[in-house]
């Protein structure tokens, strides 16, 4: 089958090396698609939740990927998140095709377009507050576990699997008020910066919306995850599509665990998202444009 051609591919929160990451759909995304230039925006590799123990093939298959796209012509940023925040301190360096930075602006089409993952807002990534985003990130494997083994009883008396953390954060209405402040503030922000296009990460939630206040309006763009949504954004000829893949070529439960799982890490946490805007502003823009 031939690779679709595109202009660009955003991808973010892959968490590879947690037992989340659809490591193999990402890996069929990966080698269906032929784009000119391709983002990743953040939480590539989980470093937060790294163990010796587990980073299987298919993980690794997923990294040689990139590689290969990046020897092969494709123009690939690395923008680093708070799960690879590990990675900052080698921010501005390029090899080859391959650049790693903490944010990217590109223009297409005429319109500015800024790229950062979003973790900037998170308060809860620094201090105690970051420790304890940690060990919920730990009580949160054990979820994946627990709902691993429902989903293999399911599996064998043919009945639907479920997702325990989307049905808990469904319940949640501080997880949904958080996701609404997360999107109008780097809209502000991005507003207020002149962009015509932010496209972010970080929350997991793949969207596509404009927003507008007192200043102007901006287009959010967030190209969701590869743990719950497996969605990527894609741009070619002035068009912006938010893509999805399939999950119905998942295996049994009881095959391989990246394959299994529908969970991964979510931090209910505490976020002053407006005290951020208030008091910081943006110190150094992207350099590669």
């Amino acid at each position: 089958m031939p690779k679709r051609k595109m202009e660009l591919a955003v991808i973010s929160d892959l968490h590879l090396g947690t037992y989340g990451c659809h490591a193999k759909q990402l890996l069929e995304y990966l080698k269906s698609i032929d784009p000119d230039v391709l983002v990743l925006n953040g939480d590539i590799i989980d470093i937060w939740n790294f163990s010796k123990n587990y980073f299987p093939k298919s993980h690794m298959h997923v990294l040689r990927q990139i590689l290969k796209m990046a020897e092969q012509g494709t123009k690939t940023y690395y923008i680093t998140g708070n799960h690879d925040e590990a990675l900052r301190k080698y921010s501005g360096i390029q090899l080859g095709n391959f650049i790693l930075d903490d944010k990217v602006i590109l223009k297409l089409n005429g319109k500015k377009v800024w790229f950062f993952h979003g973790d900037i807002f998170d308060a809860t990534t620094k201090g105690w507050a970051r420790i304890i985003a940690k060990l919920g990130g730990k009580g949160y494997d054990i979820l994946i576990w627990t709902n691993r083994l429902i989903n293999d009883i399911l599996n064998y008396f043919g009945k639907e699997k479920v997702s325990l953390s989307k049905k808990v954060k469904s319940g949640v209405k501080k997880a949904v008020k958080w996701i609404t402040n997360f999107e109008d503030i780097a809209a502000s922000l991005a507003i207020d910066q002149k962009f015509d296009i932010v496209v972010c990460g970080h929350i997991h939630q793949p969207q596509d919306r404009m927003i507008q206040n007192d200043h102007g309006a901006v287009r959010y763009l967030n190209s969701g995850d590869w743990v719950e949504n497996c969605t990527a954004l894609e741009y070619d000829q002035g068009e912006w599509t938010l893509y999805k893949h399939s999950v119905t070529i998942l295996n049994p439960v009881h095959n391989e665990v990246e394959e299994m799982m529908d969970d991964q890490e979510f931090d209910f946490q505490v976020f002053n998202l407006q005290s951020f805007y208030d008091t910081q502003k943006v110190s150094a823009l992207p350099k590669h444009t």
